[in-house]
């Protein structure tokens, strides 16, 4: 089951599309999303979870708190609409593709990729490019 809530001014426009997407990734992956709850919230709602939890005192766009494995998907995913809007911005795509961009990044963290190394780095970014083609494909 995926959740969706919302510690700002920001609601999703495509719930029902987004989940199903979200599910269909964790399903390619051979998981299964037992119990994941995305939320939405302000950059200074996400600072402050990472300096809490994490001890980085710096803004991020997302963080991701995985409690399940790599098959059985369990955790909760806080997403700074205000990065994703900046980054956005910065990296001149859309909002939306930039937010769908971060969703997948949390999830494939649950499914055990990575980002430290410059090569997971890349790996995380074709996967991302190539969900992110999926849910236009599809949706």
């Amino acid at each position: 089951m995926i959740e969706f809530s919302y510690q700002t001014d920001f609601e999703l426009k495509e719930e029902r599309t987004l989940m199903e997407w979200l599910l269909q990734v964790a399903d390619s992956n051979e998981a299964v999303i037992d119990s994941l709850g995305y939320v939405f919230c302000d950059d200074e709602f996400v600072f402050s979870l990472n300096v809490e939890h994490l001890h980085h005192d710096t803004y991020t766009d997302i963080i991701t708190f995985d409690y399940g494995s790599e098959s059985v998907l369990e955790g909760e995913i806080y997403i700074s609409v205000d990065r994703v809007r900046d980054n956005a911005s910065q990296l001149g795509v859309e909002f939306d593709t930039e937010l769908k961009r971060v969703m997948v990044h949390g999830l494939l963290h649950m499914l055990g990729y990575g980002d430290h190394s410059a090569k997971e780095k890349e790996i995380m970014r074709s996967l991302e490019d190539k969900f992110i083609g999926l849910f236009h494909v599809k949706h």
